[in-house]
């Protein structure tokens, strides 16, 4: 998610943010989906083209354009150390989320490539992408629940996660000792903690240059026990989520928000520049944050509110394979291969060429990075409190709703209630769009 979504940075870029979301719209032209797919020539060629020419299938894979030093050379490392087939890696930069949807409904897109929490209803929905679930075999209950419940639709999966990513809320223990609070374990105690820390030019709370707006309506759902669908329903208009919205205005207006950062949330500076006493973001910062204050932080999921429970949103890259693949059982071997076969695969790229969760709980504890400290708390969290960052049938109309909706609410005071209330027939109609 993590879509998607989820970077201006290399150190973002990997996992977008964690914002992985679903395709846009596909206005973009189809002939430039063509280029550089990585297969040879059309199935409808000369003969044994889909086998490569010499007896052995060919399989072109797309990846999104990682930031991590070395993260290409691996994957096309573990594409040439397969034996069943000829895998071609294509590196895609720019909208790839946009290229790679538009190039599903053509001949000439991939017949396996990563997509953000995995395919998109539409996907799914269109025939798009093949079933996945008999790839599993008896590593199904090894992969992190809520990622496969975010891949799965009609009783089958969709997608395998690659590795995870996810949001907590940092902090400085040694600025709670000094000001006597203790890490906030729920909202309340956070609001107030925040005004404490608040003094001088240290501000209690860094949630973005937004306030939060972008990124807090879901763990603000889930701290009041609500979420943004209720499987096909809507599920914000319980009684709980206007007031649980509200309380990111009540920290906007309190100015115990740091705001106007020359880099948002996604990057550590404010805090470990002393700027925030605690701050909202992903688990790719542990290593900037540990360098620069050594064990002087700490990690939390987002706390609760009477009725809920903490939370911390995690997403991941689904590998996906194209129906239109021009060896649909080929594509799929290869996938159960490297994303469910290939463990040693799945610990590098998790943990070699950036700092990340494996998918699959019995791989964590291989993690050395991840066995101590903040690390470690936050790997336990996945489990613990972990939620895809949005629901499947959370369509981007959805998504763009709910964001402007939120930044109303949050930077110009606008009733959550009504707000809320107004979003209702725009999501409903999507989800019938979706479920018909």
């Amino acid at each position: 998610m993590m879509a998607r979504p989820l970077r201006p940075s290399s150190s973002l870029s990997r996992r977008r943010m964690l914002a992985l979301t679903g395709a846009g719209a596909l206005g973009a032209s189809l002939a430039a989906c063509g280029d550089n797919t990585g297969r040879g020539t059309s199935a409808s060629d000369d003969a044994g083209a889909a086998s490569g020419g010499g007896g052995r299938p060919t399989i072109a894979q797309w990846y999104h354009q990682y930031g991590e030093a070395g993260t290409q050379e691996a994957v096309e490392r573990y594409a040439a150390d397969y034996p069943d087939a000829d895998v071609t890696v294509s590196w895609k930069p720019g909208d790839y989320d946009q290229s790679t949807a538009a190039s599903l409904l053509t001949d000439a897109g991939p017949d396996v490539f990563e997509y953000g929490n995995g395919p998109t209803i539409d996907m799914i929905k269109g025939g798009q992408v093949a079933d996945l679930t008999d790839l599993f075999g008896d590593t199904l209950d090894d992969f992190t629940p809520s990622l496969i419940e975010r891949m799965s639709y009609d009783g089958m999966i969709w997608a395998v996660p690659q590795v995870l990513d996810m949001q907590v809320l940092v902090y400085r223990p040694s600025l709670l000792e000094q000001a006597g609070i203790e890490p906030p374990q729920q909202i309340p105690d956070l609001v107030a903690a925040a005004r404490e820390l608040s003094r001088g030019d240290v501000k209690g709370l860094f949630l973005g240059n937004d306030g939060g707006a972008g990124l807090l309506g879901g763990p603000m759902l889930w701290s009041a026990g609500l979420d943004y669908l209720d499987e096909d329903q809507v599920g914000f208009e319980a009684a709980g989520a206007a007031e649980a919205l509200t309380v990111l205005r009540t920290l906007w207006t309190d100015e115990s928000l740091l705001l106007g950062e020359a880099q948002d949330w996604f990057d550590a500076t404010a805090f470990t520049s002393g700027r925030a006493a605690m701050q909202w973001t992903g688990l790719w910062t542990f290593p900037a944050i540990s360098e620069a204050l050594g064990d002087d932080f700490g990690a939390i999921p987002w706390p609760a509110m009477e009725g809920g429970a903490p939370s911390v949103p995690v997403g991941a890259y689904g590998s996906c394979v194209s129906t239109r693949a021009q060896d649909v059982e080929a594509a799929r071997e290869f996938v159960r291969w490297l994303w469910i076969d290939q463990t040693d695969k799945q610990l590098d790229f998790a943990t070699s060429y950036g700092f990340h969760v494996p998918s699959r709980a019995s791989l964590v504890p291989e993690a050395d990075v991840l066995t101590s400290g903040p690390a470690a708390d936050a790997a336990a969290y996945v489990t613990e409190y972990g939620h895809a960052q949005t629901p499947l049938l959370w369509t981007p109309r959805c998504a763009t709703a709910w964001n402007d909706m939120m930044s109303r609410v949050v930077r110009d005071g606008a009733d959550a209630q009504a707000e809320l209330e107004a979003l209702v027939p725009i999501v409903e109609d999507e989800l019938e769009r979706v479920t018909a």
